[in-house]
């Protein structure tokens, strides 16, 4: 469904921003996955904006769907039609691009005051080996969505949720009232790996995963207890039939078209419930709700840590100083605080967060600003290898063909294989 309306949408964008580019002298290529259509919209006016003021450029948009995007990046950056400028989640497959070659760095543009209206923790994300190479441009958090009169039918409070217990007490009551629980998108892996490492995240808390990636290994109690707790939630049934063979999208959509009472995933879903759900509007504000996820008794995490993603750009080794100019302008104050008043992600540029009148992008900003420990998704820190392991264990975790231990040791295999 996603896939259907988007690509022809960012085509017909792609042909709008192009016209008239025989009279450019460079054409910057910019390739990202981007697929409610709103920010699409936004975006491109954008790049209309900078061609006007920069009549020599065009800029040249490119759709890859999510999935098709991760599998394959790696071809196209050795191709000849590679971009300039692409999307990344940072972390260890950002630093395996660094290492293999493949990206240019921005050091000197950036240190010319273009970092300086970042978040530096946000700068720092995309910084490796003491030089800057990307843009970012978004924080995000995961945490669960729900929809307050499933909820209230079912006689269940979100704020009597604090704790894994009270998740599943709440998942049972909730299926026993006849309605689905959890929407969940398992065909692509990812979403549900969430779940396993916001676990390891409440049990071991930051010192966890530092023991682990400074030589301890993933195989110890921590990721093993991760996998069990795991296993107590998915012996409930929890999620819509079929969910093994539903893409992120589809969950999404499932959820926004008021099927299931929750869906775990990262503040975009948002938008993306709205955009994917036949109605294309979603769950409305007032019936929609979002709680952290809950606190594991015993375990050493602070309930304030949290789970995400500092999300944006990287450059091609071969991109122009345009292409790196113009996502200095895509990146700039101005821009980034209109995309934050508009609700499309929460912005990392300073003074921009301020503008959000969305108040489940500001609650979910708070608690990044409040947290001592915010931690990148698993299967982008580790490194594409790892990271491909950590979310085949978790569908193969919610699939029950895995035990804990088997799951713990895999990745720690392909840990060490690693490193």
């Amino acid at each position: 469904m996603n896939r259907l309306f988007a690509v022809p949408f960012a085509i017909a964008g792609a042909m709008a921003i192009g016209h008239g580019a025989a009279l450019a002298e460079t054409t910057v290529k910019w390739l990202h996955i981007e697929a409610v259509p709103a920010n699409q919209a936004a975006w491109e006016q954008l790049a209309r904006d900078y061609e006007a003021q920069n009549p020599d450029v065009t800029i040249e948009m490119q759709f890859l769907e999510n999935e098709a995007f991760k599998a394959k990046l790696t071809t196209i950056l050795q191709s000849d039609d590679r971009p300039d400028i692409f999307y990344s989640w940072g972390g260890g497959v950002f630093e395996a691009q660094v290492e293999a070659g493949v990206l240019r760095d921005i050091d000197d543009i950036m240190q010319d005051g273009w970092a300086d209206t970042l978040s530096p923790a946000a700068v720092n994300a995309f910084t490796y080996d003491g030089k800057i190479y990307g843009a970012p441009m978004l924080v995000s958090q995961v945490g669960f969505w729900y929809n307050k009169e499933l909820f209230a039918q079912a006689g269940v409070n979100a704020e009597d949720i604090q704790t894994w217990d009270d998740l599943l007490t709440a998942v049972q009551t909730i299926k026993d009232a006849g309605i689905t629980p959890i929407a969940a998108g398992g065909a692509d892996k990812w979403p549900l790996h969430f779940y396993w490492t916001h676990l390891a995240i409440r049990l071991g808390g930051k010192a966890g995963f530092e023991a682990a990636v400074g030589g301890e290994g993933f195989n110890g109690e921590t990721f093993v207890k991760a996998g069990e707790l795991f296993n107590q939630l998915n012996a409930l049934e929890p999620y819509q039939r079929g969910y093994l063979a539903n893409t992120y999208p589809e969950a999404a959509g499932y959820f926004g078209d008021g099927n299931a009472a929750m869906h775990f995933m990262g503040n975009w879903d948002y938008n993306v419930q709205r955009s994917n759900s036949v109605s294309k509007e979603g769950i409305p504000d007032d019936n929609l709700g979002w709680f952290p996820f809950p606190s594991v008794e015993g375990g050493v995490g602070e309930p304030t840590d949290t789970l995400g993603g500092i999300n944006g750009w990287i450059f091609s080794k071969d991109a122009s100083d345009e292409a790196v100019e113009f996502m200095r302008f895509f990146t700039n104050q101005e821009n980034q605080r209109m995309m934050g008043r508009e609700g499309f992600f929460i912005p990392v540029a300073k003074g921009a967060a301020d503008e959000m009148q969305n108040p489940f992008f500001r609650q979910v900003s708070e608690n990044i600003s409040a947290s001592n420990y915010h931690q990148i998704f698993y299967d982008q820190m580790l490194g594409p290898d790892v990271g491909r392991v950590v979310n085949d264990i978790s569908a193969d975790l919610a699939a029950g063909v895995i035990t804990p231990e088997e799951a713990a040791e895999a990745v720690h295999e392909a840990w060490e294989f690693e490193n």
